[in-house]
């Protein structure tokens, strides 16, 4: 990912914080050289400083089977905004776009039924704790043929991040007159992405202490 050095976020706290709370990803890999990509949700989990993301496909999505070949990249994105040039103090400036995203790269591990019930296990209950903590004792007392039909319809994943880059984009190129005027304009927007834009970037400027 392109990434100026106004933009670039290095802190893997902030970067896990923001997947876990944007974890709807696209997770992109290459299969016989094309680029293929599906959108799933994504666990993520540290331990001893190692960033894993856990999910899986539907067993007839072809994209699992370029896994542990080469790297894949998970893609995470939030809310984004345009941001009009009159809010800059030159008169010669362009519109541009505020948005934040992080990219995770890494070798997808498979996991299957067959391979390992325990790790398939293991990944079910990551995901339900995860998004829905409600149906966790509802899956627990369904029948052992009906979780292992389940089970036998997809392919589950682990990948142990090696690269991690994030892109706050949020005009720290700009002064700091102009970062307020672009935040408290996105602040009075009644779109949600607009707004959320403005609160993060009132929240960057208030951390720099501008």
């Amino acid at each position: 990912m392109y990434i100026p050095d106004a933009f670039r976020e290095d802190d893997v706290e902030k970067l896990v914080a923001f997947m876990r709370a944007n974890s709807f990803a696209t997770l992109v890999s290459i299969r016989e050289d094309i680029p293929v990509a599906s959108h799933i949700p994504l666990v993520i989990t540290v331990q001893d400083n190692v960033v894993k993301l856990t999910g899986h496909l539907a067993k007839p999505n072809p994209q699992w089977k370029a896994f542990e070949a080469r790297e894949s990249l998970a893609i995470f994105t939030g809310p984004h905004a345009y941001i009009a040039p009159s809010l800059y103090e030159k008169h010669e400036s362009v519109p541009t776009w505020n948005y934040i995203a992080v990219h995770a790269y890494g070798v997808p591990q498979v996991i299957t039924l067959s391979n390992s019930r325990k790790l398939m296990d293991k990944m079910i209950d990551q995901m339900i704790d995860t998004y829905g903590a409600d149906y966790k004792s509802q899956w627990h007392s369904l029948s052992n043929s009906f979780q292992e039909g389940m089970m036998k319809g997809i392919v589950g994943f682990e990948m142990t991040v090696t690269r991690l880059e994030g892109k706050y984009k949020l005009s720290q190129n700009r002064s700091s007159t102009e970062q307020h005027n672009v935040a408290h304009s996105l602040l009075q927007s009644k779109d949600p992405d607009t707004y959320a834009v403005g609160a993060t970037m009132q929240q960057n400027l208030e951390d720099s202490g501008q």
